[in-house]
């Protein structure tokens, strides 16, 4: 009789069943998005020394609630397991009331954001322009000379953090053979494919073409902007992006366990997605942007650039852009989304369902990841959005 290992027993799947091909994947994913760094090679984002987590907030209380969508009662722990939650972490008023847990995630694991990574990246951007080190009116040629005969040779920096980039580029995830495709493979996220060139991201980003319209126009998003975002932060400041990020985000704002971020075969960190850091961790990212920018009673980024965030954006932009029709009041700015709605909410987001939910009216802040079999599901959005303003009214 054969008995299955620890590691078969915990998550149902041998652990060389998950691979670089499938990782992405249902039901692989639940344990590879905890595991980025078994994959995929990357960098250390280090933690802030001596400080240990405190204990876990049972969530038992809130996960019994019941809220009405669409005429119906369900309880907060069914709509956890429609959208297939590993994690969620709610703050209120600056303190965690509650942590959702999913089997074999504990405090210490560590999740993908996917394109939450954009958002985070972001705020180390509005650093370097309160330090002065970064307009945001400049060509992105300035600070990453490699990419002047590409696309990005006359966007501005503006342009990078509003997705507002003409850029010949469809972010299609399921097309194999699509410049997509190629890009995932330059970042090391898939296999290599045999007949294509081998090329690193900032190769594959110099190569893309501008699209038909200039730059400036309606919200159009592209991943590779964020990839770019990031060359513009090392350029800018002279140093790498994890050890900036630790230095003036990760260890001020008092991170209790080291992030990681992927990087390609030339160590290009992907700043468009490739950050993986834990809930609570996240969380405290969202509730010093809730502080206009302070934590621990220090400054981390300036107030003006948290309201801009926050605030600001072209809603044109946004109602001839590519996402309207899910969010029709919304906005976007700094590689954040602004709901629209009245309360003033904003918010990161990434694909497969990660998510760092601001509420300043509630004085509340979610953090949740997820292991979405689908990439991006409108839906599933529509219900992540229903079940925060759900929380906001318990809480």
């Amino acid at each position: 009789m054969t008995y299955p290992s620890a590691f078969e027993a915990a998550w149902g799947f041998a652990r060389d069943a998950v691979r670089l091909d499938n990782w992405r994947a249902a039901s692989w994913n639940v344990w590879a998005f905890r595991h980025v760094c078994e994959l995929i090679p990357t960098a250390r984002i280090a933690a802030t020394p001596g400080l240990a987590e405190e204990p876990v907030v049972d969530a038992r209380d809130l996960l019994d609630e019941t809220v009405r969508l669409e005429g119906r009662p369900v309880t907060v722990a069914e709509l956890l397991r429609k959208t297939c939650a590993d994690a969620m972490v709610v703050m209120k008023s600056g303190r965690i009331i509650a942590d959702f847990h999913a089997p074999n995630f504990t405090l210490q694991s560590r999740h993908i954001l996917f394109s939450t990574s954009k958002s985070v990246t972001s705020i180390i951007a509005g650093i370097l322009r309160d330090d002065g080190l970064l307009d945001f009116d400049e060509l992105v040629s300035r600070y990453v000379p490699a990419l002047k005969a590409s696309a990005y040779g006359d966007a501005r920096v503006r342009d990078v953090l509003d997705m507002r980039v003409s850029l010949d580029f469809e972010e299609i995830y399921h097309d194999p053979r699509g410049p997509y495709a190629r890009y995932r493979r330059a970042g090391l996220l898939d296999p290599p494919d045999p007949e294509d060139k081998i090329e690193t991201v900032v190769e594959f980003i110099a190569g893309l073409k501008k699209g038909k319209a200039p730059h400036g126009g309606p919200y159009h998003y592209t991943s590779p902007n964020s990839d770019v975002l990031g060359l513009i932060i090392q350029g800018a400041s002279g140093q790498r992006f994890p050890e900036l990020a630790s230095e003036r985000l990760f260890q001020p704002l008092g991170a209790r366990q080291d992030a990681y971020v992927t990087v390609d075969r030339a160590g290009t960190p992907r700043t468009g997605g490739g950050i993986n850091m834990t809930p609570r961790d996240l969380a405290r990212i969202g509730e010093m942007m809730r502080q206009g920018g302070m934590a621990n009673g220090r400054r981390i980024v300036s107030q003006e650039w948290v309201t801009d965030t926050t605030t600001g954006g072209s809603s044109r932009a946004w109602a001839e852009g590519t996402s309207a029709a899910w969010l029709p009041h919304g906005r976007y700015r700094n590689k954040w989304y602004q709901t629209g709605t009245g309360n003033g909410a904003f918010f990161a987001l990434g694909i497969h369902g990660q998510w760092l939910y601001v509420d300043p009216q509630a004085e509340m802040v979610v953090a949740k990841v997820s292991s979405q079999p689908e990439a991006v599901v409108d839906d599933a959005k529509d219900l992540n959005l229903a079940l925060f303003d759900a929380i906001a009214k318990i809480i």
